[in-house]
């Protein structure tokens, strides 16, 4: 029997991990089962039916035992050939690129200033010397706070000359189930996210939907290896199997957590997920601090607020340690000169009221602010 001290739990106000709730965590107990198993078998096509509508897709969404990370290295090895623009406006874009590199593929960089949005019509601008075959970009760059304008870049990629044979590579870890994306509308080919971030699950499996242009461009591409080979996936996944043994565990958490997302509506998800990010503009603004992203593109799952009190992110989160919850620091050159809240996953309005109540206490206690109702 699973035992958890209550006095152990820290609430997760984070870009992720994020916040995962009991019923999850105790979904992981099941007794464990052969991954070749009927058993094992039934609930990965389970989980398949559950999967492509979470993805608004009708295409095939593979499951791996990784981060994110892999899911980009799986990108870039399947589906890169010639050269892949890369654009980026944060940490995770930058770290995106250096995968690829590290692959061998030949890498083009849209650069674009920290806080503000990759444009559609830069990448398109881009794309008109030719000589692409993929483009790639983070939806969602949690780094910075700031949701790219994903179905608008496609549409520019589509339109520019031969774009309807370029592979459009998206990462949406801290975006999927927390924020609008529809890969099949939008014309995305391959939207790859994890589970500890908006889907509110334990670290440890990543999933991408891939469409039939990607399938069919990956097997002509040589040396995909092996663990992220779209072609040895796809024999396995008509199978309702992996390659490798999956991360079973997980899986029954992630069967249970796909009901609880189908229930509440993707829908209603993303609108949940908006208010919380108001509520969080709206507290910082009234607080005296600002906002780290373009007002037009802040993230609907992680607020960048500029630290424009000098507080000392390390006390701040010591004081609310004691009060059973954590937010983020400032992530990579903006430690310290910013502090992030994670408003993802399964977190309710009336949570992210009880952390904002409490960092208002840190504030008035150590007198970086006056407030006249804290």
């Amino acid at each position: 029997m699973t035992t958890r001290n209550p006095q152990d739990h820290l609430k997760l106000f984070l870009p992720g991990p994020t916040e995962v709730r009991e019923e999850i965590l105790d979904a992981q107990g099941r007794w464990m089962i052969g991954h070749r198993m009927p058993e094992a078998i039934q609930l990965f096509g389970r989980i398949q039916k559950k999967l492509r509508p979470v993805f608004r897709t009708q295409n095939r969404v593979y499951v791996t035992a990784s981060s994110g990370t892999g899911m980009w290295e799986a990108a870039t090895r399947n589906c890169v050939a010639r050269k892949v623009l890369h654009c980026t406006n944060g940490s995770f874009g930058d770290r995106w690129i250096d995968v690829a590199r590290a692959n061998g593929k030949e890498v083009e960089v849209l650069d674009v200033e920290w806080g503000q949005p990759v444009r559609p019509e830069a990448v398109a601008e881009r794309l008109s010397a030719g000589g692409f075959d993929a483009v790639a970009f983070v939806q969602n760059e949690t780094s910075v706070g700031i949701a790219n304008p994903a179905r608008e870049i496609a549409q520019a990629i589509r339109q520019a000359p031969g774009g309807q044979d370029i592979i459009i590579m998206v990462d949406s870890v801290s975006g999927l189930t927390g924020m609008e994306m529809e890969p099949d509308l939008w014309d995305l080919d391959i939207v790859l996210t994890s589970s500890q971030k908006a889907f509110a699950l334990p670290p440890g499996l990543a999933f991408a939907s891939v469409s039939e242009r990607a399938f069919e461009k990956a097997k002509t591409v040589p040396y995909r290896g092996y663990y992220f080979d779209y072609v040895e996936m796809e024999k396995y996944l008509l199978k309702d199997q992996t390659p490798a043994t999956p991360a079973i565990s997980l899986l029954y958490a992630l069967d249970v957590q796909l009901d609880t997302i189908l229930a509440e509506g993707l829908e209603a998800r993303w609108a949940r997920h908006l208010a919380m990010r108001n509520l969080v503009i709206q507290w910082a603004r009234s607080r005296g601090f600002a906002l780290y992203a373009d007002d037009a593109y802040a993230s609907p799952t992680v607020t960048t607020i500029v630290n424009s009190h000098d507080l000392s992110i390390k006390e701040l989160n010591g004081f609310l340690r004691t009060r059973g919850m954590v937010l983020s620091n400032g992530y990579g050159k903006l430690k310290d000169k910013c502090f992030r809240i994670g408003h993802m996953g399964d977190w309710q309005v009336a949570d992210i009221e009880e952390l904002l109540a409490n960092v208002d206490d840190y504030l008035v206690q150590e007198g970086h602010l006056e407030l006249t109702a804290a």
